[in-house]
């Protein structure tokens, strides 16, 4: 499965976009500008007929314009961001927010979508009036295992076989905790994925001599995971493996060293057939799968879930699977947007440019399925 950004413009004013400050000072703006066409009126009594007509109109304009900014400004919140800044919000389309697209600064929404990668196939699609896409993928998630639910009558689908992939713009430590926990194999990459890449020459990462020496006497092989790679609930004592799936726990409070862990160990037919098995162990599961055990302290050394993820996506496996994003996600809006030409919202709010755009989704779907009756 992947899921994309898709940047949608509509036709609400970008001049009346702005935090409460902002509008505050327009406000008062279009004040003094009426009260200056009153007190011209006052001084020049022998205006045309014709002028006095256009400044009356202009005025009732300026003061419209003002009245409708103090009755957002009282009936409506500031917004804020996430780290709890004012951000702009907008009067005609209070759901919308102004962003920067490659056409230019808009005010529109920011339309998501997630789909399978055999079949491209839309299985989830949301809109949201927010300028980054961070917090998007906790609610689209949560409701994709809603739907696979329903799909399987109440019956709890193999989570450890989908795969999910998504940019740099949804990856923050809480979604990646998020899917950790999701039952989900993901990989979503960071800002610097590309430049870790050992095929471009200016990595640091992969030209470094200490890289160069594990690579000679591992003869290539990509290292092995450590305990410090899996995603280990402290708080609940559950534990996932760096491929998604779920460990039992197998022991508590084991001695070893003079020193007291929380033992957990891979279920077998999981390990049997994990495309990261190389990494796990040095020689394949026969009886017993991966065993990984923790400190039962606060001496253990805890990696954040940005670390974990860049080592799970660094690695072959991982550098394979996320390639295979672009060839799953971009055709679906290419198809929407250039070959069906519906490549803008046409209407304002929350509601309805979501309804819009899950009808785009529709004909998109329609047209797969058309397609492969043939």
């Amino acid at each position: 499965m992947a899921v994309s950004l898709f940047y949608r413009t509509g036709s609400n004013a970008k001049e009346w976009s702005g935090t409460f400050e902002e509008l505050e000072r327009k406000q008062a703006k279009l004040r003094r500008a009426s009260q200056r066409i009153l007190e011209r009126h006052q001084t020049q009594d022998g205006l045309s007929e014709d002028d006095v007509q256009h400044d009356l109109k202009q005025q009732q304009k300026l003061d419209k314009s003002a009245e409708k900014i103090t009755e957002y400004l009282a009936t409506h919140q500031e917004k804020t961001g996430i780290k709890g800044k004012p951000v702009k919000s907008n009067i005609t389309d209070p759901d919308s927010a102004k962003m920067i697209t490659s056409k230019g600064t808009v005010q529109g929404y920011n339309g998501i979508a997630i789909n399978d990668d055999k079949h491209q196939i839309i299985l989830q699609a949301q809109t949201w009036g927010s300028v980054g896409e961070q917090q998007t993928l906790v609610p689209v998630i949560t409701q994709l295992k809603q739907q696979l639910d329903k799909l399987t009558k109440q019956k709890q689908p193999n989570e450890h076989t989908i795969k999910f992939t998504a940019d740099s713009g949804f990856n923050s430590e809480a979604n990646l905790e998020f899917m950790a926990q999701s039952g989900f194999d993901s990989y979503i990459d960071d800002n610097q994925f590309r430049k870790r890449n050992p095929l471009f020459k200016e990595s640091e990462t992969y030209e470094t001599e200490q890289e160069k020496r594990r690579l000679k006497r591992s003869k290539g092989r990509p290292r092995l995971f450590t305990s410090d790679d899996f995603h280990y609930d402290e708080a609940t004592q559950t534990c996932r493996c760096p491929a998604g799936n779920q460990m039992w726990r197998s022991g508590v409070n084991v001695n070893s060293y003079s020193q007291k862990y929380t033992r957990f160990c891979g279920y077998l037919k999981d390990c049997k057939v994990c495309p990261l098995q190389h990494q796990f162990m040095r020689k394949p599961s026969i009886k017993t799968g991966r065993q990984v055990q923790f400190k039962n302290d606060e001496s253990r050394q805890k990696l954040s879930y940005g670390d974990k993820m860049k080592v799970k996506i660094d690695s072959p496996i991982g550098r394979r699977q996320y390639g295979k994003r672009l060839g799953a996600i971009e055709p679906v809006f290419g198809n929407i947007t250039v070959n069906k030409g519906i490549n803008k919202f046409t209407l304002r709010g929350q509601e309805k440019v979501n309804t819009q755009w899950k009808m785009y989704c529709l004909v998109h779907n329609i047209e797969k399925l058309r397609n492969s009756l043939h």
